[in-house]
């Protein structure tokens, strides 16, 4: 009896165990594993290991350990970090639905912000109106081509600063010089006015605010972490975000409704991009309201200028650092280039390759935004992983820039890598996307490009440059600071000289 009883018993483990392991096998085939990922802590996941001022590089380092697809515990929050072009165009291409909506920061979401923002908003027909009105409007070839002569006034204006500062030997600060011409230049293209100059505090003063924007943004918050912290904003980075919301979009009303009067009592028409929404608002049943419109300004001001400004300034730092690319840049420039027609109108940028080559390296190196930040709407496949929904997904644009699987040497400047290239940044390489990819690349692509050239161009033509106090090019100092975009820790200081 008890023989049989031992076998029964023997044979119901057996039956039991391989059921077991046959449900296992088969919830394992319906549902991929999560990507791997290091150890996290109770509470604080993997916070210790990811040092918020240099992200893209301890994100960079830890990837080298669990591969191109990991995961990691931020807080409480769920983090699949993307490091390869292969898993990325995976992520951002063929499952770009998915994963096209945004995780938004708690401090964006000041004013409601981030449900105006195109940005931060889902995809929806009000974000597809957005995008279409960029794309076909804002920063339309002919918008840009009948907005070119504002912007090659505000060149020259940069020339002009250049030049005097050339004549009494002094250092400039080349990002601030290329953030008050690029705020010039996107203002000049949306209002056709200026909103800063070289000699007056107010593009400082602007700066500022978008860099204190930008610098908030970026910090390590406790609620973004602690998601049942939202509510109190316990490091009071939302309230700080709503006083910068509220400056920038008095500023836009105020330009707004000095147009509206204008138009109104007037008749001044200057058939402009503001014009145009003004519009499209008055309309009896208006596509995007005047909140709307003032939501997608802020955007595009914080978004364009701070981005088109860190990429001059590290662009003119690897050439400094690198006299041989300097010099063979200004000799594509001089060889190439009328002083005349350079003086008045946009130069051709196809017929540079080289300064084309330098800005794509550049980017590469040091990509104005160096991560790229997305939510998962619902559970993802990615390469054999599940990426659960409503995980936070970051693509590391910075780490795929220095992968050398991909690019020989890739710590080294060197633009002549991209020579053989004719692409204009179309997010098709995703071992190169600068700009993003899939839906959610940045709508003004084609503004950036023309801008970050040109700008460029004037820093160049006419002068050659050396370092502020006596600091010989190998020992410049090329640290990066992370956040939204990438700065230098120290501001590049030159002086303009005379051949």
């Amino acid at each position: 009896m008890d023989l049989i009883k031992l076998v029964s018993l023997v044979f119901f483990l057996y039956a039991f165990i391989h059921i077991i392991a046959f449900v296992l096998i088969i919830k394992n085939t319906k549902s991929p594993r999560l990507p791997p990922g290091p150890p996290s802590y109770p509470f604080i996941g993997n916070i210790l290991q990811l040092g918020p001022s240099k992200l893209h590089q301890s994100l960079t380092k830890l990837s080298k350990t669990y591969g191109p697809i990991m995961m990691v515990k931020i807080g409480t929050i769920t983090t699949v970090v993307i490091s390869s072009p292969k898993i990325a165009k995976e992520a951002l291409h063929t499952n770009d639905q998915a994963l096209s909506h945004r995780f938004v920061p708690q401090s964006v979401q000041a004013l409601s912000h981030h449900k105006a923002s195109l940005i931060f908003m889902p995809v929806s027909p009000k974000w597809k109106t957005l995008r279409k009105l960029c794309a076909t409007k804002i920063f339309s070839s002919q918008t840009l081509n009948s907005t070119q002569p504002l912007r090659l006034q505000k060149l020259k204006e940069l020339g002009f600063y250049l030049q005097e500062n050339c004549r009494k030997g002094k250092a400039i600060d080349i990002g601030e010089a290329a953030f008050s011409t690029s705020l010039n230049s996107l203002s000049n293209t949306l209002f056709s006015i200026d909103l800063a100059s070289f000699t007056s505090a107010s593009s400082q003063k602007f700066r500022d605010v978008i860099s204190s924007m930008l610098i908030d943004v970026s910090k390590p918050n406790i609620a973004d972490y602690y998601p049942i912290f939202r509510r109190i904003d316990p490091e009071g980075l939302q309230r700080k975000m709503k006083k910068y919301y509220e400056k920038l979009l008095t500023l836009f009303e105020s330009i707004f409704e000095e147009r509206s009067t204008q138009k109104k009592d007037y008749g001044i028409e200057q058939t402009d991009v503001l014009d145009l929404l003004l519009d499209i608002t008055r309309k009896e049943d208006p596509e995007l309201t005047l909140h709307d419109v003032l939501h997608l300004f802020l955007d595009l001001f914080v978004a364009g200028t701070d981005t088109t400004s860190v990429t001059v300034e590290w662009a003119m730092a690897e050439l400094l650092k690198n006299p041989e690319k300097l010099k063979k840049t200004r000799n594509e420039l001089q060889r190439v280039i009328n002083k005349d027609k350079f003086e008045s109108k946009e130069f051709d940028i196809n017929k540079l390759p080289y300064l084309q080559a330098v800005v794509k390296e550049t980017l590469r190196m040091h990509p104005a935004a160096p991560i790229l930040i997305h939510k998962s709407i619902s559970d993802v496949d990615l390469c054999g992983f599940r990426v659960p929904k409503d995980a936070q997904v970051l693509v590391n644009v910075w780490c795929m820039g220095r992968d050398s699987s991909t690019w020989a040497n890739p710590d080294l400047f060197q633009p002549e890598r991209f020579l053989e290239s004719g692409e204009v940044f179309r997010g098709e390489d995703f071992g190169f996307i600068p700009f993003g990819g899939g839906r959610r690349m940045c709508p003004g692509v084609s503004f950036a490009h023309r801008i970050v050239h040109t700008m460029l161009a004037t820093f160049l033509y006419q002068f050659d440059w050396k370092i502020a106090d006596e600091v010989n090019f190998e020992d410049m100092d090329m640290a990066e600071k992370f956040g939204i975009t990438l700065h230098k820790v120290k501001p590049l200081m030159a002086i303009p000289i005379k051949e």
